[in-house]
Order: C-alpha cells, then structure tokens, then sequence
C-alpha cells in the first residue's frame, strides 16, 4: 500500500520538497510508482519469484533533484533507453547491483557508486538483497554546477566516468550528505519544513556531486576541456543563470558583462560556442523540458510553461524545441516522467 504520494505538480517556479512512499507487493504497482518518480519508459521485470516481492521506496522530490531509497525483495531485471534530461547515481547500501551502459559492465557495491550520462541504453541486473539509494540530477543544473566550479566550457553531455569510489574521500562525504538529506526530507517536523534551508542542503547535494564525479577536465591531455572564460564572459552568464526567465537583451548583457556589444557577441563565440541570446534560448528551452517531465497533463499545457519561460511564438519555440530533444513538447508532457 502507498504511505505517501506526491502532490499535484507545482506552478512554474515552485521550489518545495515533496515526498512519495510505497510499500507493496505488486509489480504493476511499484513499476507505475517508478515510472512516475523517475523514468516513464522504464521497463522492470521480475527474474526471481514475483511472489517473493517486497518493494520499499521513499523518494523526495526537490528542484532539479530526486532522491530515493528502494528495495525489491526479488531478483529483477531493468531496462531503460537514454535518460535524456537527467544524470542518475545509484548508490548501494547492501548487496550487490550489475550494470550495462554505454557498451561498458560495471558492478556496484556499498564501495562503489554507478553513474550514468542522459545518453545510451542501460540494463541493470538488481539482486533481491540489494538496497540501494537512486539520485537523479536534471542534466542543466548538474552540467551548470561543473561549468561554474570549472570556470570553462564544458561539453554536453559531460563525459563522466562510470562510477566513483564511495570508502574514501569526496564519494563518501556526498552520499551521505545526500542520504541525509533525503532521511530529512521524508521525516515530518524536520528540514523539510524549512523550505529555504533545505534548498540550500539541496544545492550542496547537485555541487558536491560536480565535484565527486569522474571527468577528463583540468587533467593530462587536457583533450576535452574548454579554454579558460573571461571575466567578462562569466558576467553575462551569471546573469542569465540567475534570472534565465528575464527578457535580456544583448545590450543588457554587454552591460552587465562591462563591455561593448560586439565584443560581447564575439568572446561568447570565442568561449561559449554561440550567440548570448542563443544561450540563453538553450537555457530557456532545458526549462521548458524540465517543467513539462515534471507537469500533469490534465493540470497544464504546453503554451503555458512556454511562455513563462519567455517563449512568445509557439511555432519558433516548437521547432527550436524539437531540434534540441528530439521529440515536441506535447509528447515531452504525455509522456512526462
């Protein structure tokens, strides 16, 4: 039976926890609860006795952060296409977890996490006496913290490794920082009333974790890194960051940033790769794809949560928003996750 359900989804721009738990012993159930936590095509299916099930899950739902503990009872099997909008941890706390992602096997025990990029299938051989904990991170806000604790051009999606070690240094601290942050947000009377603290613990989780994962940059060869940004640079995107749903203009970015608008327009293409106003339609449209996987269809539309995000023309927004994810934003909010 459901201990707990998450409430309807919240107004553009909301930032509260929300928590669901489920304790059951039918597999349609807790693969619906799954689904509708983390992943709408997740696929899960029984290897040992479905008799035997005894799923347990607690997840908290923050911002671009999603946060549970689960446990099946029972061998299972799992398989997923391309996470697409998100980064995803898994963390065992007991037994054993077999991964395939990306071409490569991994095994992961209470020593070593797994990780997985938004690209490539993944299969996972889940084990009855493995009890784990399931971090999953919206691709913008953990490539923005990389980008920023950098201060250089990242590739997307990052090129992270496929796990990292949880005994000693930074993967010990963050996933406990993370499991108690999720006991905190599931527990009543505790940080969860607290909205803004909890944000902030929230933000530590998605930081923490740009530092704690596996990837080439600031190491030999250099290969994959990005020159250094000017200060300039940092100024217009720290802007843009901070207010991505704001009607900035090139002049007002040049402003801010303390230099004239052609070499604004210039370094961005230099070290950004595009336009400023081209930027900040990217950072718009992984708004968009993060409110739509997260919205009730019977409780929102598509031109509603475009034009909070400052999208005016639908049909430009469309076409712009197909050309990044593949899909149109109606099918993103059917099939939301």
């Amino acid at each position: 039976m459901a201990v707990g359900r998450l409430p309807g989804p919240a107004a553009p721009g909301a930032d509260a926890p929300a928590h669901a738990g489920l304790r059951t012993g039918d597999m349609d159930e807790a693969r619906e609860f799954c689904r509708r936590l983390y992943y709408g095509r997740l696929e899960i299916e029984p290897v040992g006795d479905p008799g035997r099930l005894e799923f347990s899950a607690d997840v908290a739902a923050f911002g671009p952060v999603t946060l549970g503990e689960i446990r099946y009872g029972t061998d299972i099997r799992i398989s997923i296409g391309a996470l697409e909008t998100a980064y995803h941890v898994l963390v065992p706390l007991s037994g054993r977890l077999r991964s395939q992602h990306r071409g490569t096997v991994s095994l992961a025990d209470p020593t070593r996490a797994l990780v997985y990029r938004p690209t490539g299938d993944i299969e996972l051989e889940w084990p009855a006496t493995c009890h784990l904990m399931s971090v999953k991170v919206e691709r913008a806000a953990l490539e923005r913290e990389l980008d920023a604790a950098l201060d250089q051009r990242v590739v997307s999606p990052l090129p992270l490794g496929t796990g990292f070690d949880l005994v000693d240094g930074p993967g010990r601290t963050w996933s406990a920082l993370a499991r108690l942050l999720l006991r905190e947000l599931i527990t009543p009377g505790t940080l969860s009333t607290s909205p803004r603290m909890a944000a902030r613990w929230r933000d530590m989780v998605v930081s923490g974790l740009a530092l704690t994962v596996e990837h080439p940059y600031g190491e030999e060869p250099a290969g994959l890194q990005g020159p250094l940004r000017p200060r300039t640079v940092k100024r217009a995107l720290d802007a843009m960051h901070a207010e991505p749903r704001r009607g900035w203009t090139t002049r007002e970015l040049s402003t801010v940033a303390g230099v004239g608008v052609r070499v604004l327009q210039e370094s961005f293409r230099q070290h950004v790769g595009m336009s400023p106003l081209t930027y900040l339609r990217r950072l718009r449209l992984d708004g968009v794809h993060a409110d739509l996987s997260r919205c009730d269809p019977g409780q929102t539309n598509v031109s509603e949560v475009a034009y909070g995000w400052g999208f005016t023309h639908l049909g430009r927004f469309a076409g712009a928003y197909r050309s990044r994810f593949g899909t149109t934003p109606s099918q993103t909010l059917r099939n939301r996750l």
